[in-house]
């Protein structure tokens, strides 16, 4: 009998076990009670304040999911990812929702490890010069010093850029952004290579010798970067990727051609668990994608960068989501 109990025990934890491993994301996340996201830290897409609060375009993405699933856009845990052990998170899915570059998925061999979802955000790779500086485009910087961070992608960029004009520039690298920021701001480099958000950030600080600067028109090159999913889970996979389309597609206007805002692209969908008030709750609580584009990247933040490809096709830019024709 005390045999019969101990193998009794045991297949009840196995089983528990079993039905926890089961569980769809979204039971573990109304179990849990937050949606948990995570990226890399970039100016106006994931950033903390002052007060260790993240706040960010991604962020309010995220904010968008749990107000679909949970009803609150403020119940959300966000996670940095900086190293390759945090980057743990996403191997092993202990996050809901991942904002990755295709870089990243490469070089931390995620791959098998995410569905692809929506772009939210087109970064770029681009050139700032002092406000009085006679460059206008890159290509007049050529034979110029120009400063970059050692072993970053805005390095290839540079050397890519210039070897298709046949031109060439002076290299001067640094390990630390501080210590390469500081080298611009004093100009011992007449210009500065970075991530465009990045950039817009540093554009801010203008130094000891209160340096007013510009970015260049030309991004000398874009890549997307993607919220995806882990490949456990169809159903969140499509929730999230739908919750992002919304924000998206909400940006049009109603005309007589197509309807707009949450009409723009009603998703009823019940198998999903989703109500059929969602996107309208969605909205509510965060706007639509062009609201949080000015609130955290364009004129109503401190980064004031235009939409550029980050504006919806109809308006010129990358960005598109399905709608009702």
């Amino acid at each position: 009998m005390r045999l019969l109990s101990v193998l009794l025990v045991m297949l009840t934890v196995c089983c528990s076990l079993s039905v926890a491993r089961a569980a769809s994301v979204v039971e573990r996340v109304k179990a849990r009670g937050v949606v948990r996201c995570g990226s890399t830290e970039r100016p106006g897409l994931a950033k903390t304040d002052g007060q260790e609060r993240w706040t960010g375009l991604n962020v309010d993405i995220c904010r968008a999911v749990a107000a679909a699933v949970l009803g609150s856009p403020d119940r959300i845990e966000y996670h940095e990812y900086e190293t390759p052990k945090q980057f743990d998170a996403v191997r092993s899915q202990q996050d809901d929702v991942y904002f990755l570059t295709g870089a990243e998925i490469n070089e931390q061999k995620l791959a098998g490890k995410v569905v692809p979802g929506p772009t939210v955000f087109v970064e770029s790779h681009n050139v700032m010069v002092p406000s009085n500086s006679a460059a206008h485009h890159v290509s007049d910087l050529a034979g110029n010093t120009i400063c970059f961070l050692i072993g970053s992608l805005s390095e290839r960029s540079l050397n890519a850029y210039f070897a298709t004009l046949q031109k060439s520039w002076l290299h001067l690298s640094y390990s630390e952004n501080e210590e390469m920021n500081d080298a611009y701001n004093v100009q011992r480099c007449h210009a500065l290579a970075g991530e465009i958000t990045t950039l817009a950030n540093t554009r801010r600080e203008p130094g000891v010798n209160r340096l007013s600067s510009r970015i260049l028109p030309e991004s000398l090159s874009v890549f997307p970067l993607i919220v995806a999913t882990g490949t456990s889970d169809a159903q969140w996979s499509a929730i999230v990727a739908w919750t992002v389309n919304t924000l998206i597609s909400a940006e049009r206007t109603e005309t007589r051609w197509y309807a707009g805002g949450a009409r723009a692209m009603p998703i009823t969908a019940p198998e999903l668990g989703l109500d059929e008030e969602w996107q309208r709750r969605v909205l509510a609580a965060v706007g639509n994608y062009g609201d949080i584009f000015d609130r955290h990247l364009g004129k109503g933040s401190q980064l004031k960068l235009d939409r550029g490809l980050n504006a919806n096709q109809f308006e010129g830019g990358l960005l598109l989501a399905p709608f009702l024709e």
